[in-house]
């Protein structure tokens, strides 16, 4: 059943490597390249939107895996695209950051 009170953001909206008419929704300056929903569920819970994440298939195109985060309406929903959009590029940084700190504090 329909959730009125909730958005869904497909990880397609954020996806840089897809075309505006393939899905993308943001601009190619704030998309990320290929995003995890792990990545877009941790960008939501930052923002304090209650995410909800769920994998599935885009019904556009069925035989790439993707997946979709619900969240609580606060705002228009234009406005909280970016705004996520915004977050995600920030908690992927975060994530590069972790996975190059183990390899500087190697000894040889």
């Amino acid at each position: 059943m329909k959730e009125y009170e909730r958005y869904v953001f497909w990880l397609d909206y954020f996806d840089s490597e897809l075309k505006r008419s393939e899905g993308r929704r943001v601009p190619l300056s704030s998309a990320t390249r290929t995003p995890a929903l792990a990545e877009l569920g941790e960008a939501c819970r930052r923002l304090n939107l209650q995410p909800q994440t769920q994998p599935a298939h885009h019904p556009a195109r069925a035989s790439r895996d993707s997946g979709y985060v619900s969240v609580t309406k606060a705002g228009r929903k234009h406005e909280l695209l970016l705004k996520i959009a915004k977050e995600l590029s920030t908690v992927r940084g975060m994530a590069q950051k972790r996975k190059q700190q183990p390899q500087k504090n190697r000894k040889k």
